[in-house]
């Protein structure tokens, strides 16, 4: 008799979006709300957000109005999540998507796996590098939100993927056709510069602990590694500044105006997203290319993200199989912590102290 599959839910986590023009403004009161993005006490938080989110809105409404009101980005993670179980037929799987700031919310996909009653479950944020504004956060609300539920089952968490084989190759086979789409389109003496764009954090965050910033460069390091001697230069930046401290540096709009000034051609490439959404189809391609133009950046191509690339799901399926294969709780893509004790808001670092 043929042995039974296990049954494994796999939840994959990420930040979520308005799916219509009424969502933006609960979408971003969510997000400012949480203590992970705002961490002061709640009656001074609750007066920021309110006052962030009457700042936000019209822009990110002028944003997602160039989507159709809406965000793509639940589309295409129901798509990756669809695609993983497909490369997993070894198992009874069931990928749930639990999106942090707009629905599905933490707390509808914890009541969904309960009523399916997996044997195990196996926790993979769509983030590739560890922050505490987003790994942690939306670990955080599940951990709530499941034990709310009576949620009990064999649980294990990948806390993060920033350097797996199989993303970095996918991301490194991205690179490499954008660039070669460059070289196609541009006259031989053009220089060409890899400019590597990842969400930003204010400074404090890092300071804290938080590993995302080293994360990101390794993620870098890892992608130029793979691309070999032939790659042109690279620059790392960050994107997406939201609030009025002082944020990573440097940031993306700043490394576009030194390209305009030097002559250089971008090819831009999305390092810490995996599917397309607003900060990659309008904040790169419309806002950021604009720019470019003004500041004569002598041609500027955007790498798509990952998305459903067949060795991106590839890379995720192997990271359930990792995962499943080690004990419970939390690990990292290699299996035990690499941030070091500098970065003590690691969860596996902040375990071992």
């Amino acid at each position: 008799m043929e042995k039974p599959r296990p049954r494994v839910a796999i939840v994959l986590f990420n930040l979520g979006a308005p799916d219509r023009p009424e969502a933006i403004a609960p979408f971003l009161r969510n997000l400012f709300r949480d203590p992970a993005i705002l961490s002061v006490p709640w009656p001074v938080r609750a007066l920021l957000a309110r006052r962030i989110v009457r700042a936000r809105l019209g822009p990110a409404s002028v944003s997602y109005a160039h989507l159709g009101g809406c965000s793509p980005l639940l589309g295409w993670t129901e798509r990756q999540a669809s695609m993983l179980v497909a490369a997993l037929p070894e198992l009874d799987a069931r990928a749930f998507v639990a999106m942090r700031y707009w629905h599905p919310l933490t707390e509808e996909v914890v009541r969904a796996v309960a009523e399916w009653d997996p044997d195990e479950v196996v926790l993979l944020p769509l983030y590739p590098q560890f922050s505490t504004t987003t790994t942690g956060s939306s670990l955080k609300a599940w951990h709530d939100a499941a034990v709310a539920e009576g949620l009990a089952k064999e649980t294990r968490t990948i806390c993060c993927w920033y350097a797996e084989q199989g993303f970095v190759a996918s991301l490194a086979a991205i690179v490499r056709r954008s660039l070669a789409e460059a070289r196609t389109a541009l006259p031989p003496a053009t220089a060409v510069r890899i400019l590597f764009s990842a969400h930003g954090l204010p400074e404090r965050i890092v300071r804290a602990g938080d590993p995302y910033r080293m994360q990101v460069e390794a993620t870098m390091g890892a992608v130029m590694a793979a691309l070999g001697a032939e790659a042109p230069a690279a620059r790392l930046s960050f994107q997406s500044r939201a609030t009025p401290e002082r944020w990573l540096k440097p940031a993306t709009d700043e490394e576009i105006r030194r390209a305009g000034a030097e002559g250089t051609a971008l090819v831009v490439v999305p390092i810490a997203f995996v599917s397309e959404h607003s900060e990659t189809l309008v904040e790169l391609d419309i806002d950021y290319r604009k720019l470019a133009e003004e500041a004569g950046v002598p041609a500027f191509f955007r790498a798509p993200t990952p998305c459903i690339e067949p060795l991106f799901i590839a890379a995720l399926a192997g990271l359930v199989r990792q995962a499943r294969g080690g004990p419970s709780g939390i690990a990292s893509f290699s299996g035990c912590g690499a941030c070091g004790r500098a970065h003590r808001r690691c969860p596996i670092e902040a375990r071992a102290a």
